[in-house]
């Protein structure tokens, strides 16, 4: 614990959350569960500081796991993302009306995250011409072929998880768990990472690096869950 002490960025799971508001747009990182940040999941859900939440996110973890706990919580109002019938509790509350949804195809939610990051507000796609997803949509032609117009997405805060931060906040990610997460830290006003460790500056090479710190604006330490056989487990609680 004592190489964290000179983080100026970290802050607890509980303290964190209060930057975020009633009725904000979140992006979450995270594809199935990988790359999720439990902790500050769990924090929200056990909270009653902001709901009526629009979460940005590839899907809506599993019943009972990830952001599904955030949804049994009743903190979600709107789903944007790619997969939402891996958690059965997410399409229970779309049919009964308790959640809305849109949905985006993966590649196409993946650029307009990377586009929002980037100051880019919209490009045009292949994906999804001709089906129900483009209705409403604004389509163009070029070389004879048809596209839809995709908004650039960006959120007041992004919840990320990244392996660990230096003590400037640096991130440094663990293999396929970077998916979403490093793009997201680019396309929110505030940027909350949940890490395993905290390690001095200058422990990264350089090249390791993968979101700088002037991206990343709260570090906090993720002390509910260990890595058990390469998943998440959470730990027994007093």
């Amino acid at each position: 614990m004592e190489n964290i002490i000179h983080c100026e960025k970290l802050k607890s799971a509980e303290d964190a959350i209060k930057w975020i508001r009633h009725g904000d747009h979140v992006l979450v990182g995270g594809f199935g569960l990988c790359g999720t940040p439990f902790t500050l999941i769990d924090t929200i859900a056990e909270s009653d500081h902001a709901r009526e939440l629009t979460i940005i996110s590839n899907n809506l973890g599993e019943a009972g796991k990830g952001l599904g706990k955030l949804l049994i919580s009743k903190h979600i109002k709107k789903a944007i993302g790619s997969y939402f019938t891996s958690n059965r509790d997410a399409v229970k509350a779309w049919k009964s009306g308790e959640l809305e949804i849109e949905l985006i195809p993966q590649g196409t939610l993946a650029e307009a995250i990377r586009a929002g990051g980037a100051g880019i507000a919209a490009f045009y796609t292949k994906t999804a011409v001709g089906t129900q997803l483009a209705e409403g949509k604004e389509e163009r032609v070029f070389n004879g072929e048809r596209y839809l117009l995709q908004r650039g997405i960006r959120a007041n805060v992004a919840l990320i998880k990244a392996l660990k931060a230096d003590t400037m906040g640096n991130l440094i990610y663990s293999k396929t768990a970077r998916n979403f997460n490093p793009m997201m830290a680019t396309a929110a006003d505030l940027v909350i990472v949940e890490v395993d460790e905290i390690v001095e500056v200058g422990t990264f090479a350089p090249e390791e690096i993968v979101t700088p710190h002037n991206y990343v604006d709260i570090v906090v330490l993720n002390d509910r869950y260990e890595k058990v056989g390469g998943e998440y487990v959470e730990r027994h609680r007093k």
